[in-house]
């Protein structure tokens, strides 16, 4: 991700103010972190619950067996257009995100119903170069309006910029950090909500066995549509956050190396749980990016680890054998002792003389 941020100074005034020097002062209370550090701080908290959502939208594909390389593409598109949408057309962010959303899942539900009867590596190689495509294409992208402060627009290989409306609007980065953080629980709630319910089911089945779910009755071809059409509309809305925070995006910004991140984002922190791909979020962006403890080795370190994912543990940390082992942990933690009615009943045995 880039590493440009917001001067922390921004909107010090009004409620905003208020909220921005509160979680200012609670950063600068942790050990060694100064206001410059308590800026940075708020950055890679803003990075991470915006990768996450592209993560989980990886992580959307590989539920129902699918290894999709084109997230990237979406989150530019969703980059481009809420861009789009506030800077020229001074459309509020909130329903610029919902437009491009909206706009996302279309490109997504498109890709998917050519592709449909394709798999494994065809299927990845398939997604791959339509990424390379959509990333083409915002290279030729050129459409720019005249305003005060000069032309305002996509400007080819040279970018979007002036992606202002944060700024004009008196927005804080932390208050930003927040709303995006907020963003992301509520997603992650939303896809945690929807694992126990017919839906859920159905969706997990489909990625664990296509034919036998079929045969049972499931639309297998719909839950994919639709599991694509979701996929793409959470990269969108990632790529429009994105785009606000850094107020400047290029074409080289969605190549394949950010796809490949966002699957490998997903393998590596498991697949059992929505909480997976924030796990692996957070073990790369979170532990190698943010300390800088291994300089230089970040991206051979996450591949390496990656690797030793696929080979000993392929549906990562919080696979589903481990999300049912924490689960039955907690609840024995939480039962009371002297509670015998909540304990499990133990198989009747019978006693021979």
């Amino acid at each position: 991700m880039s590493d440009r941020i917001f001067n922390s100074t921004t909107a010090a005034t009004g409620t905003d103010g208020a909220v921005a020097q509160a979680v200012r002062a609670a950063l600068c209370h942790l050990p060694g972190v100064d206001n410059a550090g308590s800026a940075h701080l708020v950055g890679v908290a803003s990075d991470m619950a915006i990768m996450s959502l592209l993560a989980l939208s990886a992580y959307l594909m590989l539920l129902v067996g699918r290894v999709s390389f084109a997230q990237q593409a979406f989150f530019g598109v969703g980059a481009y257009s809420a861009g789009v949408l506030t800077a020229m057309f001074d459309v509020p962010l909130p329903l610029a995100l919902l437009m491009a959303m909206a706009l996302g899942a279309l490109c997504s539900w498109l890709l998917a119903l050519p592709t449909m009867r394709l798999s494994g590596l065809n299927y990845a190689v398939a997604t791959l170069a339509f990424g390379e495509m959509a990333r083409i294409a915002f290279s030729w992208a050129h459409w720019q309006v005249t305003t005060p402060e000069g032309p305002v627009g996509p400007a080819g290989l040279e970018g979007f910029r002036n992606i202002r409306w944060l700024l004009e609007n008196d927005l804080a980065p932390e208050v930003y950090m927040l709303s995006t953080v907020a963003v992301a629980v509520g997603v992650v709630g939303v896809l945690m909500a929807t694992e126990r319910t017919r839906l859920g089911v159905g969706l997990r089945m489909t990625g664990q066995d296509d034919l036998l779910t079929a045969s049972q009755g499931v639309p297998v071809e719909r839950l994919r549509l639709l599991a694509a059409a979701a996929a793409g509309a959470l990269a969108a809305l990632g790529g429009g956050l994105y785009a606000h925070r850094t107020t400047c995006i290029e074409p080289a910004l969605f190549g394949p190396m950010l796809g490949v991140h966002a699957v490998g984002y997903a393998l590596l922190g498991g697949l059992g749980t929505a909480l997976g791909p924030l796990l692996g979020v957070v073990l790369d962006l979170g532990l190698l990016d943010a300390t800088r403890i291994v300089p230089g080795w970040r991206m051979v370190i996450f591949g390496g680890l990656v690797a030793l994912f696929l080979r000993w543990r392929p549906r990562g940390l919080l696979d589903e054998a481990t999300v049912h082992s924490l689960k039955q942990g907690i609840r024995r933690l939480l039962m009371p002792q002297g509670d015998a009615s909540q304990r499990p009943e133990r198989p009747y045995r019978t006693r021979h003389p």
